[in-house]
């Protein structure tokens, strides 16, 4: 079998490797644009609970972090001049050029033959191989080639961010909030050697245009206004970089764009990595995600030889559910990035703290990774309400409400929280209801414009003395509760059917005042 890898990044590398020690008579060509190198961005970050797939596929990656990595159990957050630290986060972090210099020596060794600096147009250009693998990363010029078979589909993120690194040493995974006089700016930085940290920014693109930063121009080599951001940054994060300098290396602003496609090969294409699917930076997953396709690709290739249509339908069946359980996870984490400067407003350190470690997972699940972090919260909430966050009474202009979990009743007309009932109306319905009458949001499947909602919410609010968010998809009924309290100043009402855990969850983070089911007891 000829086999033509197009794009040299880890997951490409990886699959040729693989591909060569199952099939030995199999010719393996990896062609890559750029030079051998070559390598954008600064380092990347594994999870170490995240590992084990790759490491019993071939023990690389594993070696060349315990070499040449970095490696951290907590993560910090620094938030209105304080620090914040949680455990049980086991991480470590490689230059990326070092690991592709050990993914290039690897598959030399294997028998598979690299070429540097050339370019592949499409796949017409490859017609005598029997298989070509797309690995050319999220603007992949083979995908697009094949657009009405691949039917690709981009969710683009409003948050801004670019790519940088640092000499400041930082010591693990931290979370840098800084208020400016143009707006909120956050940076995700880790270490990659002992000088080098990398340091991504972002903010919103409001507060990006007020800083000026629009000016930049990602059509040009790097310029004047590549200096004028890395100014700008650097003076902005002066303290928490403790005079130490930004750096770049192509390092571009841009929006986040989450990749889904409708189909993964055309029986001789097929997609690997971010050619395939992209999940947001924050959950740490592109280089992983890419390299656990090479894995799979590389085993049904070898478990169905001589038929190449199967062993692609086998790869995609296999890997597809896998990575959607990614990106559905990166979401809610992406959608936390869009709006942290709602959350930098609103909330107290260790709230904040809480809010953000707590986007994807519950309050029980951090106490598993660090019990003294979520003990610190814990009695953050019990110092200022007197009992745990689902006993603790929440007081609203209607009365006060006994505790933060009970039942939706909506054709009945009410809440039920204990012994505490309380009449519900719709937002939008009788101007004479009850002073005391809840006032119920029934989200549609789809909300089109979150913005033009909550343009419409800030006028239909006056007076509301508590509001019940319903329906919906999950994460933009959370947006909406979060909204309401954090910028209307409205307590809200969660309807969800959940846990106890993800309802304390959803409290204590402040997302809503009280949760409740959509029925049976309180």
């Amino acid at each position: 079998m000829r086999v033509a890898i197009v794009g040299g990044g880890p997951g490409g590398l990886l699959l040729g490797t693989l591909l060569r020690r199952r099939q030995p008579d199999a010719e393996v060509v990896v062609l890559e644009r750029n030079r051998a190198t070559d390598a954008f961005g600064f380092g990347v970050v594994f999870s170490n609970a995240t590992l084990g797939e790759i490491d019993a596929a071939d023990p690389v990656l594993r070696n060349a972090l315990l070499t040449h990595g970095q490696h951290w159990d907590a993560i910090e957050v620094r938030v209105h001049g304080q620090r914040r630290r949680c455990g049980g986060n086991g991480m470590a972090a490689i230059v990326r050029s070092t690991l592709l210099r050990l993914l290039q020596e690897q598959a030399r060794d294997e028998g598979v033959e690299l070429r540097f600096e050339t370019e592949v147009g499409g796949p017409e250009e490859l017609a005598d191989f029997d298989l070509v693998v797309a690995a050319d990363g999220a603007n992949s010029r083979l995908r697009e080639a094949r657009r009405d078979v691949f039917d690709p589909h981009w969710d683009t993120a409003s948050a801004k961010f670019i790519w940088l690194g640092t000499t400041y040493p930082y010591d693990g995974l931290t979370f840098v909030h800084q208020d400016g006089p143009h707006g909120v700016f956050a940076a995700h930085a880790y270490p990659i050697t002992d000088g080098l940290s990398t340091f991504i920014v972002e903010t919103d693109e409001d507060s990006w245009r007020r800083a000026g930063l629009d000016r930049f121009d990602v059509t040009q080599p790097p310029g004047p206004s590549d200096e004028v951001t890395r100014r700008y940054l650097e003076e902005l994060f002066a303290e928490q970089l403790d005079g130490h300098r930004l750096i770049g290396n192509n390092s571009r602003w841009g929006n986040f764009r989450t990749l889904r496609t409708g189909r993964w090969s055309d029986g001789r294409l097929v997609l690997l990595g971010d050619a395939a699917h992209t999940a947001h930076f924050s959950v740490g997953s592109g280089t992983k995600m890419a390299m656990e396709d090479a894995i799979v690709l590389a085993r049904t290739l070898g478990d169905h030889a001589g038929d190449v249509p199967a062993a692609l339908a086998a790869y995609e069946a296999e890997r597809r559910p896998r990575v959607e359980h990614v990106q559905g996870a990166a979401g809610p984490s992406l959608s936390w990035w869009e709006h942290f400067g709602r959350y930098h407003r609103a909330l107290d350190a260790t709230q904040f703290t809480f809010h953000f470690l707590s986007r994807s997972i519950t309050r029980e699940r951090l106490r598993r990774r660090d019990p003294e972090f979520v003990a610190e919260v814990d009695h953050w909430w019990r110092e200022r309400h007197g009992a745990p966050p689902l006993e603790t009474p929440l007081e609203t202009p209607a009365g006060t409400v006994p505790r933060r979990r009970g039942r939706l009743d909506a054709a009945g007309g009410r809440i039920c929280v204990a012994d505490r009932v309380l009449p519900l109306v719709a937002l939008d319905g009788d101007a004479n209801a009850p002073p005391d009458a809840a006032r119920h949001l029934r989200l549609p499947d789809e909300v089109a414009d979150r913005r033009a909602l909550e343009e419409w919410l800030r006028t239909d609010l006056r007076g509301c003395p508590l509001l019940v968010v319903d329906g919906g998809d999950p994460l933009t009924r959370t947006l909406v509760s979060e909204w309401a309290r954090m910028e209307a100043g409205v307590p809200t009402a969660l309807v969800t059917d959940v846990d106890d855990d993800a309802a304390e969850t959803l409290v204590l983070s402040g997302r809503a005042d009280l949760v409740l089911g959509a029925g049976g007891a309180a």
